[in-house]
């Protein structure tokens, strides 16, 4: 594919990265590596470390699209979208309201509740207050999440009231909403997808608490499972449970689903990412590997999504 396309027809290319959030160290690296493939294969791309300037930026050449690897805020909610929009800029991955629906992880789920699929419970804590009603009504172990952070910045799992209370008080300093949902044992998978093909599931392995942040982007002792040992019908089932969750949010383009499975075999949608991380530890070049991409191919294929038919 790479040897194939015409790169010539993508014209200038901004890759957007860095940003303000979070996740900015994460997006540097992702950034790094997606600008260097693109240049490898011939495309004219420019790095662009996003900031309050970016207007100008954008403005100071004639860019032909863009590549947005922005994780977090600013990058992955809609507001780089809809900038891009307003300047009439061709970009990667989901639109405005796609972005900020799956960033947001308490809408996102309650999108999923409303069509029927599977997530795990849920409630929110806007108080140390919240906290004893939320242990009573869902009990122990939890997860807890600040809503719109990524990267698994901010999270815990809880055993008790006590711990609760300080993962409430740590996750409140990233997001003033905080989203509590019931634990899931057992596996856990994430899945890609690619302009609308659903790429080899990735199961999991850490020996932390849970895929942490550590785990993702730090340790040597995470383990990725491609195939990922599921039977072929429930394989198919999870693909299935990814294709249908990414179209309940109008993800397009790219992106990736983190699905757990419980001792029954049945499946829970966690959350969907609309703009993956591409570093050395990240799980979309995974699956793309898997199914038959390199990294070049890969970048290019999510280049030629912005180039209208």
């Amino acid at each position: 594919m790479t040897q194939l396309m015409d790169v010539k027809q993508f014209g200038k290319v901004a890759v957007l990265y860095g940003g303000r959030s979070a996740e900015r160290e994460v997006s540097l690296q992702s950034g790094a590596a997606v600008l260097a493939a693109l240049q490898a294969t011939g495309v004219d791309a420019c790095g662009i470390d996003v900031g309050a300037d970016i207007m100008q930026q954008l403005c100071a050449q004639p860019f032909d699209r863009a590549f947005i690897v922005l994780h977090g805020r600013g990058g992955e909610d809609g507001t780089i979208q809809g900038l891009l929009e307003c300047a009439g800029i061709p970009y990667t991955g989901s639109g405005v309201l796609a972005s900020a629906l799956a960033m947001d992880k308490l809408r996102t789920k309650q999108v999923w509740h409303t069509l029927g699929l599977p997530t795990p419970q849920h409630a929110t804590l806007s108080c140390v207050e919240d906290c004893e009603r939320v242990a009573d009504e869902l009990g122990f172990p939890l997860m807890v999440k600040p809503s719109q952070e990524g990267s698994s910045i901010g999270m815990a799992k809880v055993h008790n009231l006590n711990e609760l209370q300080q993962a409430w008080h740590n996750a409140r300093t990233y997001d003033d909403n905080v989203l509590v949902e019931q634990y899931v044992s057992g596996p856990e998978f994430t899945i890609a997808m690619l302009d609308g093909e659903i790429l080899p599931p990735i199961r999991l392995g850490t020996d932390h608490v849970f895929y942490d942040y550590e785990a993702k982007y730090l340790s040597d002792n995470t383990s990725y499972q491609i195939p990922c040992g599921l039977e072929e019908d429930k394989e198919q089932e999870l693909r299935e449970l990814t294709a249908r969750a990414c179209t309940a949010l109008g993800v397009t383009g790219w992106g990736r689903a983190d699905v757990m499975q419980d001792g029954r075999g049945n499946f829970w949608l966690l959350e969907v990412n609309t703009v993956p991380g591409m570093t050395g530890h990240s799980l979309v070049p995974m699956a793309a590997k898997a199914a038959g991409l390199d990294f070049q191919q890969l970048v290019l294929r999510l280049l030629a999504t912005t180039v209208q038919e």
